[in-house]
């Protein structure tokens, strides 16, 4: 099974004897058998016939349409939700549960803090904010192991995040123009890449929860909110540190560097050679936060099952 990212603008996908079959302008035609087909990823302008997506689909593979000029933008098409209904009907109990989901927001929170940890501790530096993101998040980790509302777990996960940024904008060459964590736009190299590989990384997670039966829209840290996959979102947050190291690493190790990126009206995008290298990139590193959210959601089924007994 393999990942499947169409970066050519103007290509055209069609199905064939249960092939995928794709044009690109002036070059020759590839064929795709749908079996080998886990997941499609669309970056640009593409035509895509509804056989194809029926086909993919019915095969149980999962569709991510990105903007080419915002990856907020996004569309995700996936398979049917899991059979599983009764574990739904205990996800909604627990979500009703502030107790229940206080317990599970704070599990949450702690594994993304101790995660914390661990990418900062690879840092090549010692400074100041450093110091200070360390200290800290270790002074926020024992706060999780006694009950909290909500609220102030919620607060430890923000207290955290603004340390941690700080250490890592100290760890970053000045040229790449990082300062902060800014997401809406992205203006500088590191938040384009932070953005696009959390959207690519937030795709698996509504594809893995809802494969296993789980109402991705459902979640425990994040609220339920309007067209938002809450739990997808609570299922990527113990792993944002595994992707920011991946992306220091990108930039450390100069694969990916600031004349790979394009700016137009203040918004920071990754240009074509710079996306061949990334998705590339990607889909070698992705394994391991994949194996991570499977065994993430297995946890969950047992807690949610264990404590609505």
């Amino acid at each position: 099974m393999q990942t499947l990212v169409i970066d050519h603008k103007e290509s055209q996908l069609t199905l064939r004897d249960r092939r995928v079959r794709i044009e690109v302008p002036n070059q020759k035609p590839q064929f795709i058998p749908v079996a080998m087909v886990s997941r499609l990823v669309v970056t640009t302008g593409v035509w895509l016939h509804t056989s194809v997506i029926g086909a993919l689909t019915a095969a149980g593979a999962s569709i991510l349409v990105l903007s080419p000029r915002d990856h907020r933008k996004t569309a995700i098409i996936s398979p049917p939700l899991g059979r599983d209904h009764a574990l739904r009907l205990q996800q909604y109990r627990s979500a009703c549960d502030s107790e229940k989901t206080a317990m599970i927001a704070a599990a949450i929170v702690a594994m993304k803090l101790r995660g914390q940890l661990r990418t900062l501790r690879k840092l090549n530096t010692r400074k100041v904010a450093w110091r200070t993101a360390v200290r800290g998040i270790l002074e926020l980790l024992p706060r999780l192991a006694k009950p909290c509302a909500l609220e102030t777990i919620r607060g430890i996960e923000g207290g955290g995040a603004a340390m941690y940024f700080k250490a890592i904008t100290e760890a970053l060459p000045s040229s790449l123009g990082f300062h902060k964590r800014q997401r809406r736009p992205p203006p500088d190299p590191v938040n384009a890449m932070l953005s696009l590989s959390y959207t690519l990384l937030h795709f698996e997670a509504v594809r893995i929860t809802q494969q296993a039966g789980f109402d991705a829209c459902i979640g425990f840290l994040h609220a339920p909110e309007y067209s938002r996959e809450s739990l997808a979102c609570d299922c990527i947050e113990p792993l944002r540190p595994v992707i920011d190291d991946f992306v220091l690493e990108l930039f450390h190790s100069r694969a990916i560097r600031k004349e790979h990126f394009g700016a137009q009206q203040n918004v920071c995008r990754l240009g074509k050679t710079g996306r061949g290298i990334f998705y590339m990139r990607w889909e070698q590193f992705a394994k391991l936060p994949r194996k991570a959210l499977h065994k993430g959601v297995i946890l969950l089924r047992k807690t949610i099952q264990e404590k609505t007994e």
